[in-house]
C-alpha cells in the first residue's frame, strides 16, 4: 500500500464519530475470497470471517454484501454468526437480516426475452459455463484458454448486443464472463443504502471486478466521509480512490475499521 494510500485511510476513519452507525458495504468474489472456477467452493480469506464477526459484535456498523451472486448464498459461503444484510444480482435482490427478499420484476415483455435466451443457452452454452439468474442470463469463460474465451465471449455478444436495451435489457460486463439482464446494479444498490440510512454516515465500499466500479462511482459522490476500495492483486484503472491487495491489506482496513468503530460511542 502507497504512503497516499495509507493517509486517504487514516483520514477517513478519523471521520467516525459517535453519530450514527457508518456503512461498510463489500463485494464477495475476488475482494472477500478468493475466485474460483466452482463458486461454491470459494470461502473468504484467512481471518476476514473473523473480522466480520468482531465488526458485527461491536453493533455499532451497517454492513452489507452487494454481489452478483444470488443474494441466499452468501450466509452459507460466509458462516457468521449473525445475519448479514445481503443484495444480490448485482443489486436487483435484496435479503434482510430478518429474512425477508425482494426482488426488482422484469417486464412480461423482458421476461419473454430472457426466457427465449436462456433455452438456447440450456440447448448450447458456446462452451462456457451458463448461469440462470432470476434477472439475468449469464455466460462464464473462467478456467478456459485464451482462444476458447474469446470464441465463448464473440458467441455469447452476438446473442445478447441486439437485446440490450430493448424491454430494460442491458449488458453488464464482469472479468470473464457477461450478463443479459435488468434491475438494479451495484451502483443503484449503495444509492439506495446511502438513501435509507442518511447521507451523513461515514461509508465505504469495497470491490474488485468491473461490476464494482459503479459502486465506486455512487461512493465517491457521497455528501459524508467516504472511501471506493479496489481490492485486487493487480492494479487496473478504476474509479476507486485507494488500491489494497488481498488478503494481508484487506485484514488491515477491516482491523482499523474495528478499532476506529471501537473508539466511538453509541
Amino acid at each position: 500500500m502507497t504512503s497516499e494510500a495509507s493517509e486517504k485511510l487514516e483520514q477517513f476513519f478519523s471521520s467516525f464519530t459517535g453519530n450514527g452507525r457508518p456503512l461498510l458495504l463489500l463485494d464477495y468474489d475476488g475482494t472477500l475470497a478468493g475466485f474460483r472456477v466452482d463458486r461454491f467452493t470459494a470461502r473468504p480469506w484467512a481471518g476476514v470471517r473473523e473480522l466480520l464477526q468482531d465488526i458485527q459484535r461491536q453493533g455499532r456498523t451497517r454492513m452489507a454484501v452487494i454481489t452478483g451472486r444470488p443474494a441466499s448464498e452468501i450466509p452459507i459461503m460466509l458462516r457468521l454468526a449473525a445475519p448479514v444484510e445481503v443484495w444480490g444480482l448485482h443489486g436487483a435482490e435484496r435479503l434482510y437480516e430478518d429474512g425477508r427478499r425482494e426482488l426488482e420484476e422484469p417486464s412480461e415483455s423482458a421476461r419473454e426475452k430472457l426466457d427465449r435466451v436462456r433455452e438456447q443457452l440450456r440447448r448450447n452454452a458456446f462452451g462456457g459455463l451458463f448461469e440462470d439468474k432470476a434477472n439475468a442470463a449469464v455466460m462464464h469463460w473462467r478456467g478456459h484458454s485464451h482462444r476458447q474465451a474469446l470464441s465463448i465471449e464473440r458467441k455469447t455478444r452476438a446473442l445478447f448486443e441486439p437485446l440490450a436495451q430493448m424491454d430494460g435489457l442491458s449488458l453488464l460486463d464482469f472479468e470473464a464472463g457477461i450478463e443479459l439482464r435488468v434491475g438494479r446494479d451495484k451502483g443503484g444498490a449503495v444509492e439506495a443504502i446511502i438513501e435509507e440510512a442518511g447521507r451523513d454516515k461515514p461509508l465505504a465500499y469495497l470491490g474488485d471486478d468491473l461490476t464494482d466500479e459503479a459502486a465506486f462511482r455512487a461512493v465517491n459522490q457521497a455528501e459524508a466521509a467516504h472511501m471506493s476500495v479496489l481490492v485486487r492483486h493487480e492494479w487496473r484503472e478504476t474509479a476507486a480512490a485507494v488500491w489494497l491487495r488481498p488478503p494481508d491489506e484487506l485484514r488491515m482496513f477491516l482491523k482499523k475499521w474495528r478499532e476506529a468503530v471501537g473508539r466511538t460511542r453509541a
